[in-house]
């Protein structure tokens, strides 16, 4: 009997897991299987976003009432941050060109992923040199690079529920 509920475990367990939605077991092109945790549209508001804004905001030219605010890292933990979201940025390019994220799309998104990739690379340099200049131009590179693709790629047109992999309406 204990051997019938070990089997009956092992093999419910992974039906139910599959069932809880938001991710999918997927296989690479060398056969080896991984788990896709976000949909594109979780993967954008979650983790390329925020890690955008992390960026962006190491760096800012603030005018308001009171004056000009230079708002720039100071200390090593903060400019380590500033290279963590430009890593960061590179990676995530990467991510968007494998099967999981760039199926069913057009090709101009795996260039769209590779200038993401490319201006992360450059965003942790500026952050490596502590070049305050360079990572606010690069800031404005990284905005470039997600513009161009939102507008072949508009988020609104790619509803929460949509499957991963589904072009775009």
């Amino acid at each position: 009997m204990r051997m019938v509920k070990r089997i009956l475990a092992a093999a419910c367990i992974p039906a139910l897991l599959a069932g809880c939605g938001g991710t999918a077991d997927q296989e690479d092109a060398a056969g080896e299987t991984y788990v896709q945790a976000h949909t594109i549209q979780q993967l954008m508001a979650n983790v390329v976003q925020p890690t955008a804004e992390n960026y962006w905001n190491s760096v800012q030219y603030i005018s308001d009432e009171d004056g000009n605010h230079e708002i720039e890292p100071e200390t090593d933990e903060d400019w380590q941050r500033t290279r963590a979201a430009g890593a960061t940025i590179a990676e995530l390019g990467n991510l968007l060109m494998t099967p999981a994220y760039s199926e069913g799309r057009g090709e101009d998104w795996t260039q769209f992923s590779q200038s993401l990739v490319e201006v992360g690379l450059r965003a942790e340099e500026a952050a490596v040199n502590k070049d305050v200049d360079a990572v606010f131009e690069v800031g404005g590179t990284v905005y470039s690079v997600c513009s161009a693709c939102h507008q072949v790629y508009p988020p609104e047109n790619m509803p929460e529920d949509a499957p991963t992999g589904e072009p775009p309406a």
